[in-house]
C-alpha cells in the first residue's frame, strides 16, 4: 500500500513516499515563486526513483502553507496535527516540538500518547521566523548556510533589540557600519530569534524532551541559542524539515487502511 504525505511549505516543499509502515523515499525541493510547480516536480522525481507511477499511490495527505492548492491531494491536514504524529514516530518521548518555518513558529505540547495537548503560534509577523534569518543574510551578504557557522565563532554579545525584521535590517546595518564583526552581529540575530521563540514557548508549561524542528533546526547557531534560553538541550530529528510530511503520509497510510 502507497501512500505520500506532501508538506507545502513557504520555503519549500517536502514530500515523504510510504509503503505500508515504512518510508520508501522523501524529498526537500526550494518552492520559489511556484509552489505547486515545485510540489510536482519533486513527487515526479520520488516516483521516478522508487520506478512507481502517480496511479499507483492509494492516499496523498497535504498540509503546510499551501496544502489547500494542491489538487491531487485526498485529504487537507494541520500542520499542528501532522508535526505531532511525525515527531511522535520518531521520537516518542517527546513532550514539546519547537518547530520555525519560514512564515510562522509555533510550538506544540503533546500528552503522553502523543495527542496535542495545546499549541500556541506566531504566524502574524516574519520576527520568531525563518524568514526573520533571511533578510538579515540578505542585508549582510551573508550566505543563508553560512549564518550558523559564523555565529558560532563570534567574541562579543550585540544586541539586536527591534522586534520588527525591517527596522532590525536597519540595526543590522548601522552595526556594519561601526565596524562589528559580522560573526559578532549574527549571533545577535539568533539571540534574538531565539528569544522571542522560547518567550512563546513558555506561555504553556514546556515538558520535556523538546524537540526542534524546521529549516532552521538546521542552523547551529539558532540552536544554541535556544538551548541557552531554555537552560537545557533540544533534540533534532534526522532530518527536522520532514517531520510534517511524515505525518501526513501517516494520515495517508490510514486513511488508505481504512478504504
Amino acid at each position: 500500500m502507497l501512500v505520500a504525505g506532501v508538506d507545502a511549505g513557504s520555503n519549500a516543499a517536502k514530500i515523504v513516499l510510504m509503503e505500508e509502515d515504512q518510508i520508501l523515499s522523501h524529498g526537500v525541493l526550494k518552492t520559489g515563486a511556484n509552489s505547486l510547480g515545485a510540489v510536482k516536480d519533486l513527487l515526479q522525481h520520488i516516483l521516478e526513483q522508487q520506478h512507481k507511477k502517480m496511479e499507483d499511490i492509494s492516499d496523498i495527505v497535504s498540509t503546510g502553507y499551501g496544502r489547500n492548492y494542491i489538487p491531487f491531494a485526498t485529504f487537507q491536514a494541520t500542520e499542528i496535527f501532522c508535526h505531532a504524529k511525525g515527531v511522535f514516530r520518531t521520537m516518542p518521548q517527546v513532550r514539546t516540538i519547537i518547530d520555525i518555518g519560514g512564515q510562522d513558529s509555533k510550538v506544540i505540547y503533546l500528552d503522553n500518547n502523543g495527542r496535542v495537548a495545546d499549541f500556541v503560534m506566531n504566524d502574524k509577523c516574519a520576527a520568531g521566523t525563518g524568514r526573520f534569518i533571511e533578510s538579515l543574510a540578505m542585508a549582510l551578504s551573508v550566505p543563508l548556510e553560512e549564518m550558523g557557522p559564523l555565529s558560532v565563532s563570534a567574541g562579543q554579545e550585540i544586541t539586536i533589540s527591534s522586534t520588527c525584521t525591517v527596522f532590525a535590517e536597519s540595526e543590522v546595518v548601522s552595526y556594519v557600519a561601526q565596524g562589528f564583526p559580522k560573526s559578532d552581529i549574527i549571533s545577535g540575530v539568533h539571540h534574538a530569534l531565539a528569544g522571542r521563540v522560547v518567550s512563546m514557548a513558555r506561555r504553556r508549561e514546556i515538558r520535556r524532551e523538546i524537540c526542534l524542528t524546521g529549516g532552521v533546526a538546521k542552523n547551529i547557531g539558532v540552536v544554541r541559542w535556544i538551548e541557552k534560553e531554555l537552560g537545557e538541550s533540544v533534540r533534532i530529528p534526522e532530518e527536522p524539515q520532514l517531520t510534517g510530511a511524515i505525518g501526513a503520509a501517516m494520515i495517508a497510510l490510514e486513511r488508505a487502511r481504512q478504504q
